[in-house]
Parts: structure tokens; sequence; C-alpha cells
């Protein structure tokens, strides 16, 4: 299978779950003229507590899918997903343009004051090698010290939709306030569930007097090398007129279409596939 090279095509978003929505928001209003799939992959999700090799092999088997439905460009909008498996994607698919969801370290490295960032996401992400060569990497170009925190069971909270749920809260104050006191001055969300939680990490910040912590959401960046990718294949569709948004999840479709409804006010077409 050969991904689609027409500028008409249109592009494949993918997640774990809903947090990858975060990342099509922006996607929407930097490229308002695409197509776009958006694929869930609830009945395999959390991704963030399996093994390497069952996140690569659910990777590959959603982006199979989105290329058989013509997919001309695909955004893994999962941290986990992009430390396990983007290599392996674009192994498969060199030709492919693939754009994948890193936590902004080197951004906050250049936001921080004191030199000392939090770092809020899944324990598989902080795990994996790409995210620890990362980190060294950075520390030892700006020398900013990365305080590591493993949000346990926060992202299966958020995929229950209730945003303001006491559990969300309480997990919030449990993960955040760790980091505020070992001094971080910059928080980074390092998984795409985390922005929509961001009005609850803020109360936490402001609960303990740190409201100048810097917070740093990389999906405008993310949105920004999509852009630079189909420009340099000739795969941008420039032109005005209707466009297409549908959705796909392994999980059920209703709760997909509720989240398209609560977090992107949004109503597309969702369906449930077995992939």
């Amino acid at each position: 299978m050969q991904p689609a090279r027409s500028p008409g095509s249109p592009i494949g978003v993918f997640d774990s779950g809903v947090g990858g929505l975060s990342v099509l928001r922006h996607i929407r209003a930097q490229l308002p003229h695409e197509d776009l799939m958006y694929f869930a992959d609830s009945g395999h999700a959390p991704y963030g507590d399996k093994t390497e090799e069952y996140v690569v092999a659910r990777a590959l088997a959603v982006t199979d899918f989105l290329l058989s439905r013509g997919a001309k460009a695909l955004v893994v909008a999962c941290n986990t997903a992009t430390v396990a498996a983007i290599k392996a994607v674009r192994a498969k698919y060199p030709a492919l343009p693939v754009v994948g969801v890193e936590p902004g370290l080197k951004p906050a490295a250049a936001a921080t004051r004191n030199g000392k960032v939090g770092v809020l996401a899944t324990a598989r992400t902080l795990k994996g090698d790409k995210f620890l060569q990362l980190r060294e990497q950075i520390s030892a170009a700006t020398q900013a010290e990365f305080l590591l925190q493993p949000a346990v069971g926060l992202v299966d909270e958020i995929e229950k939709g209730d945003l303001s749920a006491p559990a969300i809260a309480a997990m919030l104050e449990h993960y955040v306030a760790p980091l505020l006191d070992q001094g971080a001055d910059t928080l980074v969300l390092g998984c795409t569930h985390y922005p929509f939680v961001r009005d609850g990490i803020e109360r936490v910040l402001r609960d303990h007097a740190r409201a100048d912590v810097t917070l740093i959401d990389t999906g405008d960046a993310v949105a920004r090398q999509l852009v630079r990718l189909l420009d340099a294949a000739s795969l941008r569709h420039g032109t005005d007129g209707d466009t297409t948004l549908r959705g796909y999840t392994t999980g059920e479709a209703a709760a997909l279409a509720q989240a398209f409804a609560d977090l992107l006010g949004l109503n597309p077409a969702v369906e449930k596939v077995d992939v």
C-alpha cells in the first residue's frame, strides 16, 4: 500500500483516544482548506501503560487504515506513540509526510527563568529512548534540569469526558504540586490530552501562588511543521471550498462524537471500525 500523493486527499491524524483533538484544532486553524480524518484508538487505550512493541503494532495498524482511506500525510498526535513508534512508521512509509508530537523540552528550556522545567507525561513517554535522548541533548546544551512526573491514570480520566470531575482535580494537584515544590517555573504538557485540563492545571498553580509558571503546549508547533511538510511535497490543498472531517474509532462511536462536540464544538460523521 502506497500513500496517496494528491493535494486533494485528506490528512490523517491519530491518537490513542481523544487527546489528539487538541492538535486537530491547531491543524484546522492553520490549514482551513484541508480534508481531515481523526482516528481515536480508544479500544486499545491508554498507550501509556503498554509495551513499546504493542504501541508500534497499533501505530502501524492505524496508519495502514488511514492510508487505505487515502491519507496523503499523517500526524501522530500522541506523545507516547511518537516516542515508541514514529521511527517504525517512517521506516515502513518513507515517502509519507509524517509529523509527530514530542514534549516541548526545547521551548521549555528557552522559557525557563531558573533552569528548572517540570515535565508532565505518561510513564511510557518518559521511559522511551527517544525522549531520554532528547532530554540529555537539551540538558547538555542549555543546562536546564528536567523534572519528570508520570501522570498515571490522568489520560483515563480525561477520556471519560467530564473535565471538571473531582478525580481530575485531585490528580492534577497530586502530580503538579511536587513539581512546584521542586522549584519548576515552567511546565511541559507532555501528552496531547493535557491541554484539555489546562484550566485545572492553572487552578493548581494559583492555589500554590505560582501563577507565574509558564505552560508549554506544542500543538501549534505540530501544525506549523505539517504545513512545512505539505508545502515541501507540493501537497497543500490551498483552494476554497467545502471541507470534510471524519472520525474513526476502535472504541464507541458515540463517545468520540461526544468528545468532538464537547471539546471542539464539532459534529462530524464518526464510525466505529475494527482495526
